[in-house]
C-alpha cells in the first residue's frame, strides 16, 4: 500500500467515524424533538438522521484535513 493509498483509508475512516457519531446524535436528538412537537414521520426522521450523518462526515472529514495540516507542518 502506498502512502497515498494509506491517507485516503485514513481519510474515510475519519469520514466513518464522522457519520456514525452524526447519525447517532441525530437519532436521539432530532427524533426525540420531532416526537415533542407530534411532527414524526418516517420521512422526516429519516431526513434528520441523514443530514446528521452527513453532517458528521463532512466534520469528521475536515477535522482529519486539519489534523493533517498541523502534522505536516510540524514535520518542516
Amino acid at each position: 500500500m502506498t502512502e497515498e493509498e494509506k491517507e485516503k483509508a485514513k481519510a474515510a475512516a475519519a469520514a466513518g467515524v464522522g457519520a456514525g457519531v452524526g447519525t447517532a446524535g441525530g437519532a436521539s436528538v432530532g427524533v426525540l424533538e420531532l416526537a415533542a412537537q407530534g411532527s414524526v414521520t418516517g420521512f422526516s426522521a429519516g431526513l434528520v438522521i441523514g443530514l446528521s450523518a452527513v453532517a458528521g462526515a463532512l466534520v469528521g472529514f475536515a477535522g482529519y484535513g486539519m489534523y493533517r495540516k498541523m502534522r505536516d507542518k510540524q514535520r518542516t
